[in-house]
């Protein structure tokens, strides 16, 4: 860790929805970086490289967290683990935990780790690296009494639950809809510099508005809705955007109530302009919005908000 490298820090490695490639964007991925530790939101497409060109080492990773299953917030976690392990790549060699929905979390993990094996095995004679089998340890969120009723047709209000602690920051987290999948996460990041919300894939949510009270910044995703309803999509696929994604109106009504001054769009679903993007957040919202370029980093605080 650099530790000449203070404050908090949010970077939004990648900013596009998928699994189609409609830009030129990475896709869905986010770092937080607090006094020069990082910790990760979901793995997109090109998240690997986009985290190498940001200057985020493996070494300095202390977790991640994934908001929910779908392919394009997972997709790249292999290459990920792979390419950042073992001090020949500057990458990590401790416990790496990584969060998410359970049961399907720690599947997907053993199933990654599993299919790598030979060239794990390989690497650890060859190279001298660690057992990242050792290394990487998967963590099934576990939901908390307030969501037991919850599933994929319905999302329980509740209060927002701790999932993550350490010296740097506390992670909690709260359902959101996302309807078929279920369960689907929303993460607030709390510092002695400020605060951050990820919405991650979900509808218009009073959730997400509950979680990011008092927030300093929140990424919050969109979908333009004209943009698929102009093209031949079956009604099944122009049904989930409806559902189970968030309008550029809806980002403002949500950052209006929970009383943030920034909202910062990524996971931008289908194509539109920033102007387009902004103004419909505008339209409901009268703080500062900002359309999110890969790589592009918000700065809270270069020093404690408190002590």
């Amino acid at each position: 860790m650099d530790n000449a490298t203070t404050g908090l820090e949010v970077i939004t490695l990648g900013t596009a929805a998928g699994p189609a490639i409609r830009s030129g964007a990475p896709g869905i991925a986010t770092a937080v970086v607090v006094d020069g530790a990082h910790y990760l939101i979901d793995f997109g497409l090109g998240c690997t490289r986009q985290a190498q060109a940001a200057g985020l080492h493996g070494k300095d990773l202390r977790a991640a967290f994934v908001t929910h299953l779908h392919s394009d917030h997972v997709g790249e976690l292999p290459a990920y683990l792979l390419w950042n392990w073992g001090a020949p790549v500057q990458g990590f060699e401790r416990d790496v935990p990584i969060y998410g929905p359970g049961p399907d979390t720690s599947a997907m993990v053993s199933s990654i780790l599993a299919a790598y094996d030979y060239d794990i095995r390989i690497r650890i004679v060859d190279e001298g690296r660690p057992d990242l089998r050792k290394i990487v340890r998967p963590v099934d969120i576990p939901l908390p009494a307030d969501a037991a009723a919850g599933g994929p047709a319905h999302t329980p209000a509740m209060e927002p639950f701790m999932v993550y602690e350490d010296e740097l920051v506390t992670v909690t987290a709260i359902l959101v809809e996302h309807p078929p999948v279920f369960p689907a996460f929303a993460f607030r990041f709390d510092t002695r510099y400020g605060s951050v919300v990820i919405s991650g894939d979900t509808t218009e949510c009073s959730n997400v508005a509950r979680l990011a009270r008092g927030a300093d910044l929140l990424v919050h995703e969109a979908v333009n809705l004209s943009f698929f309803a102009e093209r031949d999509f079956s009604p099944e696929f122009l049904n989930h955007q409806q559902i189970s994604h968030t309008t550029p109106p809806g980002v403002g009504r949500i950052a209006t109530a929970a009383g943030v001054p920034h909202v910062v769009l990524s996971h931008l679903a289908g194509v539109a302009t920033d102007d387009e993007w902004a103004d419909g957040v505008r339209a409901e919202f009268a703080g500062k919005v900002t359309v999110a370029k890969p790589g592009q980093r918000f700065a809270l605080s270069a020093q404690p908000a408190h002590t």
